[in-house]
């Protein structure tokens, strides 16, 4: 017969900030790791530790079920609540970083989630304090006010409708004409970028980039066992010359490019040169990937190749990460009816459906009515962000590429003698994340530029850093 620990009466305060019942679940995890009470012992009965503590019997429910959930007790039916035997706690090992990596995938292996590097300017998401929290914070709560039904399903393949339907709206105020069934919902730019590689490829395919381009998508490319071809990327957007020299030397199927506020180099396609694309385009036969996240973070109208050529031959991409949240991971693809079947299909064998509760949540943001100003405000303080940094970096003997009028990117120059390698190394060993230009080179070749995330760079420590790194190579 189990050995039952004497019925408890503990100290429970209604009147505190912290719940009854997270009060009545520290207070027993408590005894339990002090040895008071021993394994194999039953705890009280429910009723029975809620009439000692005052309580309701839900409350004493849902902390047990967090100490169950935990391994401290363990739930035997019909027989009640148990002390679970836990093995004796040790202590932790700290777990030792890997050196660090300077190679092309440094932003994939490194940045995410590593708090060892506090000040970022080489990162590709906005802080915290720009990200539309409150935004996020009302959603939730909307759809708390759901019906249970509306989260059990696995979601339509294309993702969302409502969703969908509100992304023809945003396209349409774009000049971007767009059925709901020419709009697949994704994991996010990258997944999106993901597909259509995998769709419009075979090994052996030449695909052209922009140099310097996304970084993340090089390795998916590298990957597939495709031919990469870069294309120089100018402040007016690709050299349509350079453009039309591999178009017709390649044959390529496709042509990658960031359109508005590219990462990495902060410029945006020019009218004349998104009409040169497409024209191309259309002699040589191949698709135009347009890449246009940051296109709501432009401080003015910003051109896109899918309004002048309404989906043809135009796979358009964008985002909500950017704006709302990271964590979200909703991005949608908008194309021609053909392409958007394949597209779905490769995203059903890949993965089934994207997470429609995300995507609900994402809607519920978008409709709530306040999205509007969120970015209002952003894409102020980003355009006085790019002023200041820029000067920042100009008085530290940085060479700009351009100055964007806004957005999150801004691409400089260091001299030409600078080992970026050892450059980033040592930044790291002082806790800063540097993006060198390298990692945005499709041929991965050696390059005096960086780009800067100017939310991320207003740290007079990064600035002193850079000082000495010009001062020194020109003494």
């Amino acid at each position: 017969m189990n050995q039952r620990p004497a019925l408890p009466v503990f100290t429970l305060d209604p009147a505190s900030a912290t719940p009854l019942v997270t009060q009545l679940h520290d207070a027993i995890a408590a005894q339990i790791s002090r040895g008071l009470w021993q394994p194999g012992m039953r705890l009280p009965s429910v009723r029975a530790l809620a009439q000692a503590c005052a309580v309701s019997t839900l409350t004493v429910t849902n902390a047990y079920n967090r100490l169950v959930a935990e391994g401290y007790v363990e739930a035997r039916r019909a027989s009640g609540y148990f002390v679970q035997a836990r093995l004796p706690e040790t202590p932790r090992a700290r777990i030792s970083e890997p050196p660090l990596s300077i190679d092309s995938l440094l932003l994939l292996q490194r940045v995410y989630g590593d708090d060892s590097l506090s000040i970022k300017p080489g990162s590709g998401w906005l802080p915290d304090q720009l990200l539309f929290t409150d935004g996020i914070k009302h959603g939730l709560a909307t759809l708390s006010r759901r019906q249970p039904n509306a989260f059990a399903r696995y979601g339509h393949a294309y993702g969302y409708v409502p969703l969908r339907q509100q992304i023809q709206t945003q396209l349409a105020a774009r000049n971007i004409d767009a059925a709901p069934e020419q709009i697949i919902l994704t994991h996010g730019a990258s997944h999106a970028l993901d597909l259509i590689a995998r769709t419009l490829l075979q090994p052996g395919d030449t695909v052209l980039v922009d140099d310097p381009g996304y970084c993340n998508l090089l390795p998916t490319l590298r990957h597939m066992g495709v031919n990469i071809v870069g294309i120089e990327f100018t402040p007016q957007g690709p050299n349509t010359q350079a453009l039309q020299r591999a178009a017709e030397q390649h044959k390529p199927k496709a042509f990658f490019t960031n359109t508005n506020l590219q990462n990495p180099t902060g410029a945006s396609c020019s009218p004349a040169t998104a009409f040169r694309i497409l024209q191309l385009a259309g002699q040589h036969d191949f698709y135009v990937v347009e890449d246009d996240i940051f296109a709501d973070l432009h401080p003015a109208t910003a051109h896109s190749l899918a309004a002048l050529d309404q989906l043809q031959r135009v796979v358009h991409i964008s985002s909500f990460s950017k704006t709302i949240s990271p964590s979200l991971r909703v991005g949608f693809i908008a194309c021609d009816h053909a392409l958007a079947e394949k597209l779905v299909f490769a995203k059903m064998a890949q993965g089934l459906t994207t997470s429609e509760i995300n995507e609900q949540l994402v809607h519920a943001i978008l409709v709530e009515g306040n999205h509007r100003s969120h970015l209002t405000r952003l894409r102020a303080r980003l355009a006085e962000a790019q002023q200041q940094v820029g000067d920042a970096l100009t008085a530290c003997g940085m060479q700009l590429f351009h100055r964007p009028a806004g957005g999150m990117f801004v691409w400089a120059g260091l001299p030409a003698a600078t080992d970026m390698h050892a450059l980033v190394a040592d930044a790291a060993r002082q806790g800063m994340l540097l993006a060198p230009g390298y990692l945005f080179k499709p041929d991965q070749s050696a390059t005096p530029w960086m780009r800067f995330n100017v939310a991320h760079a207003q740290s007079a420590e990064l600035y002193r850093f850079l000082q000495k790194i010009t001062l020194g190579s020109t003494s």
